[in-house]
């Protein structure tokens, strides 16, 4: 049960330091995901700087108010009943984009294809990967996103995050915690606000149609044109996730507007008005069908979060 008392307060006291136009109350989460699916957060804050979100979540602590920070909401499934306490969404964090020698320094907020585009014009490779793979920098750092051979894991040299006291702390590579789409700040949660990557040198036209390459290869298989989280499973060892569900025959497979794309399986996508409970029934349905059939269990990769 919500404390009203402690959320109004919340309210009272940040509106001192930060315009109400970016503290938003009842939001509805299908606004601010790329799922558009999802009920509201009992209080949305819109953070311009660290600053600004380091005192959010000590006014949030200090009431003891639950905090989920988010970047793009690109990678996260908000239940129908929406999420309880204050909700801290990064996009909106003034950016920082900068060079030197090998070296990027890019503030989380960024859109991954950003930092991509920038590390090409700066004839520098390693990044090419993440070119569509959709979301911030900071949420890629979190959940260690990857693709087409690579992940963040390869080019994070420091990073810079905000912990649950609303404190600055700065961690090197040998601490990062990163494994297949995990990282040490999923159980720490301490929130990404800026990333380092070290890059190799590279020729620019070379990078650009590697670039040119995944991303056709993406728009030629994936459902880029519909709203969905992307991967919805994580690849279980020795095979792959969309294969396993396309064999199974799931394909086309819906509840309500939540469907398992016909394009590639391994995408449940929003076709017009989903709900949360139309995706998960179809997580479920898909989960037990293809354990049914041959005896592996699928992980969403999905982060599923608030209440029914």
């Amino acid at each position: 049960m919500i404390n009203k008392y402690a959320l109004t307060t919340f309210v009272s006291e940040l509106s001192k330091s930060i315009p109400t136009g970016r503290i938003l109350l009842n939001e509805p989460m299908s606004e601010h995901t790329t799922f558009a699916v999802g009920g509201p957060a009992d209080v949305l804050v819109l953070p311009e700087s660290v600053k600004e979100m380091s005192l959010a979540i000590r006014a949030a602590r200090r009431l003891d108010l639950v905090v989920t920070v988010l970047g793009g909401g690109s990678n996260v499934l908000v239940r129908d009943g929406g999420i309880r306490g204050v909700v801290i969404q990064l996009q909106s964090l003034k950016k920082t984009l900068a060079c030197h020698d090998r070296k990027i320094l890019a503030s989380a907020g960024y859109m991954l294809k950003d930092v991509c585009q920038f590390a090409q014009e700066n004839g520098l490779t390693g990044m090419e990967f993440a070119c569509g793979i959709p979301g911030t920098l900071g949420g890629a750092v979190f959940m260690n996103a990857g693709a087409y051979d690579g992940e963040m894991s390869h080019v994070v040299s420091r990073v810079r995050v905000v912990d649950r006291k609303g404190s600055v702390r700065t961690y090197e590579a040998p601490d990062f915690g990163f494994s297949y789409r995990q990282s040490r700040f999923q159980k720490s949660q301490e929130f990404v606000v800026e990333v380092e990557m070290t890059l190799r040198s590279g020729k620019s036209d070379e990078i650009q149609a590697k670039m040119d390459d995944l991303m056709n290869r993406r728009r030629s298989k994936q459902p880029l044109e519909m709203h969905s989280a992307g991967s919805t499973f994580k690849r279980p060892p020795g095979y792959f996730a969309g294969t396993l569900i396309d064999q199974t025959g799931l394909k086309g497979l819906s509840c309500g507007d939540a469907q398992v794309s016909v394009k590639h399986a391994g995408f449940v996508v929003n076709t017009g008005h989903a709900s949360a409970r139309d995706v998960l029934n179809v997580i479920h349905e898909v989960q037990a069908r293809v354990e049914q059939a041959h005896g592996v269990h699928l992980e969403p990769e999905v982060r599923i979060i608030g209440e029914d």
